[in-house]
């Protein structure tokens, strides 16, 4: 990765671009991430007036973020005009009542191409630009999880379907590469050092069914998340909510006695949850969905059992292996003393490629403030939790 050349890959991308697009008007999509920005300037570097930017509001935008983006890429030096379609409606009608994540992704695809299918015959655009990059490909095509900006790599014909020739210039990239173009291109650091946001958006971080409260209360923990942990500088750290429903196992049991020996704590304050909905996992290479425990150990008068976030990956790992049905492990940072309709996983890793994933030691202190101000600020949320899981065996995302 070191020898990778930004300024020489500009410029012979910029040539292709000119070869595959000639004189036909091209459509991108941009989410405000890296890499569709990132592909968008490029672009319109290379084709000018001919490249229609649109910025699809789907309802699963942070609060706030089309509006946020349209202006980072309509200013100075960029000046690519960008219209925001409002389809928020549309994608929540068409995922509405899915709880399989595969199925959510699978929809959401489908949607997000009819919409851009629709948008493109209207401003007669022939040719989509997408930020597609090396790690969508590799994940989609291993099965691990379908990204929802790979078509032909999987035999979907996008001109035949949909009516538009792809383009994927950054295909070739991984995501530090991706930020060293990005940092070429002019690109301001809250663009080019941007957390990834996936493609379905907060979608992908409402495990099981979405309901317009429940995205909306994802949205405002989201935006707690991101302000306080960002000084720790994870690779990618965020929230994600759960139905606070659970499955009656016969593991429970076991799990509660494994954690009870490694923290070294009665049993009679370990708490296991395991959950109705389950997470993607992935093992050699492949998706695989399994349950997601929460647990809680408390001191003896009461409080949350605070250790290691290290010892709690261990933990994690002793757990997983006895029981290969799960695939993701949660541990408790602050709850409430009533049982509301859901919970909060805080997420927050480090990752060079995104394809394997530690867990962040992030400071109690800051896990706690994070806790306290979720619980004040969406008030159906009963506990918040970190998630101790590296990858694999469980995905970054929770879907």
């Amino acid at each position: 990765m070191e020898s990778f050349d930004p300024k020489k890959f500009v410029e012979a991308q910029v040539e292709a671009l000119r070869k595959a697009i000639g004189n036909k008007k091209a459509l991108v999509a941009v989410s405000g991430g890296v890499d569709s920005t990132t592909c968008a300037v490029l672009t319109r570097k290379a084709i000018g007036e001919n490249l229609v930017c649109v910025i699809l509001d789907d309802a699963f935008m942070r609060e706030g973020e089309p509006e946020k983006v349209a202006e980072v890429l309509s200013k100075e030096p960029f000046n690519v005009p960008v219209k925001i379609v409002d389809v928020r409606e549309r994608f929540l009608n068409a995922m509405k009542g899915l709880r399989d994540a595969e199925e959510k992704r699978k929809r959401f695809r489908e949607t997000f191409y009819n919409v851009l299918s629709d948008t493109a015959r209207k401003e007669g655009c022939t040719v989509l630009v997408q930020g597609t990059i090396r790690a969508d490909v590799v994940e989609t095509v291993g099965g691990v999880k379908t990204q929802h900006n790979v078509l032909e790599q999987i035999g979907i014909n996008p001109m035949e379907k949909f009516g538009f020739n792809v383009v994927e210039p950054l295909l070739s990239l991984y995501k530090e590469q991706v930020r060293m173009v990005a940092r070429y291109l002019g690109l301001p650091p809250e663009v080019s050092e941007r957390q990834p946001f996936p493609g379905p958006g907060l979608s992908v971080r409402v495990v099981g069914e979405i309901r317009p409260d429940k995205l909306e209360t994802l949205k405002k923990a989201t935006a707690i998340v991101e302000s306080l942990l960002a000084e720790h500088k994870p690779s990618q750290y965020f929230a994600a909510i759960i139905d606070n429903e659970e499955a009656q196992e016969p593991s429970i049991a076991h799990v509660r006695e494994t954690v009870a020996r490694l923290l070294n704590v009665p049993s009679r304050n370990v708490h296991v949850k395991i959950f109705m909905d389950k997470a993607t996992g992935v093992e050699g290479g492949k998706r695989r969905y399994g349950k997601i425990v929460g647990l809680k150990a408390e001191t003896p008068d009461g409080k949350v059992f605070q250790t290691l976030v290290s010892r709690l990956v261990s933990l994690q790992a002793k757990i997983i292996n006895e029981n290969p049905a799960i695939t993701r492990v949660l541990y408790a940072v602050e709850d409430t003393a009533e049982k509301k309709p859901y919970v909060i996983g805080v997420r927050a890793v480090q990752t060079k490629d995104f394809l394997t994933a530690e867990v962040s030691e992030i400071p109690w202190k800051t896990l706690e403030k994070t806790a306290k101000e979720i619980l004040a600020k969406c008030p159906n949320v009963s506990t918040v939790y970190y998630d101790v899981t590296p990858k694999p065996p469980a995905t970054i995302e929770m879907e």
